[in-house]
């Protein structure tokens, strides 16, 4: 998958356009990777189209701990998502994410989450 496919199956997921599509998907990844460790966040990075793994890897810092909530608050702030829309929207970019890469890297990260944030990505068996 490349990155245009990606940022169109986040659309279609979505129901919005694809320039909307590429802030939600940013704002996303860089809200995730702020939650998860260094070495998860680059080995998922790796696995991604490198535009997209690049909003991964911008701004590196310690992971910090914060809820969905949270989490939601960030990346609607960031992409500017009214609060009502923001969990079905980052399902979206959590449902491509496990789509683009290979095995179960991202469903292992997001177990590794606490069982509140399985609302917005839920762990698939397989």
């Amino acid at each position: 998958m490349d990155e245009a496919e990606f940022l169109d199956r986040v659309a279609a997921r979505a129901g919005i356009s694809r320039g909307q599509a590429e802030a939600l998907a940013r704002a996303t990844l860089r809200t995730l990777a702020e939650r998860v460790s260094g070495g998860e966040v680059r080995d998922l990075a790796g696995e991604l189209p490198p535009g997209v793994g690049r909003w991964l890897m911008s701004e590196r810092q310690p992971p910090r701990r914060f809820g969905p909530d949270e989490f939601a608050q960030r990346v609607g702030r960031r992409a500017g998502i009214p609060a009502d829309r923001v969990e079905e929207r980052v399902r979206a970019v959590f449902l491509t994410l496990d789509e683009a890469i290979s095995g179960r890297r991202f469903r292992q990260i997001v177990a590794r989450l606490p069982k509140e944030f399985w609302l917005l990505a839920p762990p698939v068996a397989g």
